[in-house]
C-alpha cells in the first residue's frame, strides 16, 4: 500500500519544515517563468493541488489529473475550485501543447515507465515541465533515521525508481532542455523547457 499523505499529515517539526521548504523552492521557479495554464498531472489525494494554488495567482488556469478513482474524489473534495480529470500519465486525454506547463511532483518514482510519462508530459506541454523526486540514497537514510521502512532499507511502498541528482538530470535531459535544477532536500526538483 503506498501512503500519500506520510508528509502532509504528519505532526512531525522537522518533515513540517521540509515541506514547505519544498514548495517555497517551487513558488521561487513560478516567479521565473511566465505561465497561464497549467496541469498538475498525478496530484495523489490532492495535498500539493492544495499548496499549488496558494503559490499560484487567480489569472492563472489550473487543472490536475488522477489515475485512482478513489483519490480524484479525495482531490474534489479537498481542492473544489479545480478542475480534475481522472486519466493515466501514459496517456493524458489532452491535445499537444496545450499547456504552458506540466507539472508531475512525487510521481516519476512510483512508474514502472517513467520514460513513458515524460513523453507524454512533453507531449502536452507548449513550454515547461516541472518534476520532483527524491534524492536518493538520502532519501532512504533519512527514512531509516527515522526508523520507517526499515524493513526495505528506507524504501517506501511504491518507490520504483531511486535517482541521484545527476541521474535525474540525464534522465530529464533526454525529453527538455534543463532550465533550473533545486535541490530541497531531501527532493530534486527541475524545471525543463519544451
Amino acid at each position: 500500500m503506498e501512503v500519500f499523505d506520510d508528509n502532509y499529515l504528519t505532526s512531525n517539526f522537522v518533515i513540517q519544515r521540509l515541506v514547505k521548504s519544498f514548495y517555497r523552492s517551487i513558488k521561487e521557479i513560478f516567479s521565473e517563468i511566465e505561465v497561464n495554464k497549467i496541469l498538475e498531472v498525478g496530484c495523489g489525494p490532492g495535498f500539493s493541488t492544495q499548496y499549488l494554488q496558494e503559490i499560484l495567482t487567480s489569472e492563472v488556469d489550473f487543472e490536475a489529473s488522477e489515475y485512482e478513482e478513489d483519490l480524484v474524489k479525495e482531490v474534489q473534495k479537498r481542492n473544489p475550485g479545480v478542475r480534475i480529470q481522472q486519466e493515466s500519465i501514459y496517456g493524458l486525454k489532452r491535445v499537444e501543447n496545450s499547456f504552458d506547463l506540466v507539472i508531475a511532483l512525487e510521481v516519476l518514482e512510483h512508474l514502472e515507465n517513467p520514460e513513458l510519462a515524460l513523453r507524454e508530459l512533453q507531449r502536452v506541454t507548449s513550454k515547461y515541465c516541472l518534476v520532483s523526486v527524491p534524492q536518493e540514497p538520502l532519501w532512504r537514510i533519512l527514512n531509516i533515521c527515522r526508523l520507517k521502512y526499515l524493513r526495505n532499507l528506507g524504501n517506501p511502498p511504491g518507490h520504483l525508481q531511486h535517482w541521484s541528482k545527476g541521474k535525474f538530470k540525464k534522465f530529464v535531459s533526454q525529453y527538455f532542455k534543463i532550465r533550473e535544477v533545486k535541490t530541497s532536500l531531501p527532493w530534486l526538483i527541475i524545471l525543463g523547457e519544451k
